[in-house]
């Protein structure tokens, strides 16, 4: 498994918090203040070892990404299955709330969809393994830790994936601009997955076919698509606003 290099003070700080192994912390020479002294501490107790280096030694670990005087080294990403992600939703005695990832590019994308995500309370995500970004160090910085606490499954084919996903009694959601009718207009409760498409392609005519119900986001302005994130987040807090509307008394 590819070793990678999480940066960022609130990243590295997430990282802390789970059972992941973490081979070594760098922190910048000189910079022992607020939250990297507060990592400093949480890594002594776990006897992590924490190595002082210059700006130039984060830089290049960084590879662009603002690391604010701190980056700790991990083996690579391990991702999740769908039986797992199912799991953690009848632990919880929930309906299972799953996001399917249709060939989503960007990793700041990818980062962000995550984020929300883990703020929602979605039990997982599911990412393929191929044409689309993986979990990296832009992902753990984008996300601010969140992939940390999310199950992120990468599968080999999207479209068998929602067949399984079917058998196993959810609804499956595409965002689409020409779908059927608009999101609020839509009840998304019960066991549910939302499909996501691509940056500039939506979702493939392939995945398009397997869903059972495709939605619309209004569009007013002169812009035809929103952002894949900003899509992400309206239609997951949608999920999240009909499952409390429906959870009260009265309701």
């Amino acid at each position: 498994m590819k070793e990678l290099y999480v940066v960022g003070r609130n990243p590295v700080l997430e990282l802390l918090k789970t059972e992941k192994e973490i081979d070594k912390i760098y922190v910048l020479k000189g910079e022992l203040q607020g939250s990297i002294r507060k990592i400093i501490g949480i890594a002594r107790d776990r006897n992590i070892i924490i190595q002082e280096v210059d700006k130039g030694k984060l830089d290049t670990m960084s590879k662009g990404n603002a690391h604010q005087g701190v980056a700790a080294l991990v083996s690579g990403f391990k991702y999740s299955t769908i039986e797992d992600i199912l799991n953690k939703a009848n632990e919880a005695k929930e309906d299972p709330f799953i996001i399917i990832l249709d060939e989503i590019e960007d990793p700041h994308n990818l980062g962000a969809i995550i984020r929300t995500a883990e703020c929602a309370g979605v039990h997982g995500v599911i990412i393929p393994k191929r044409r689309a970004a993986r979990v990296n160090q832009t992902v753990y910085k984008s996300s601010a830790g969140a992939v940390e606490h999310v199950l992120i499954a990468d599968v080999t084919n999207i479209s068998n994936t929602i067949e399984e996903l079917k058998k196993k009694g959810l609804w499956i959601y595409g965002a689409d601009v020409h779908g059927q009718d608009y999101y609020f207009d839509t009840s998304l409760n019960g066991p549910i997955a939302l499909v996501i498409g691509n940056e500039g392609k939506g979702i493939s005519r392939l995945v398009k076919d397997k869903c059972d119900v495709l939605v619309k986001i209004p569009m007013y302005g002169q812009v035809s698509s929103l952002n894949a994130s900003a899509s992400a987040a309206i239609l997951i807090y949608e999920v999240v606003k009909q499952n409390h509307e429906k959870e009260k008394p009265g309701t």
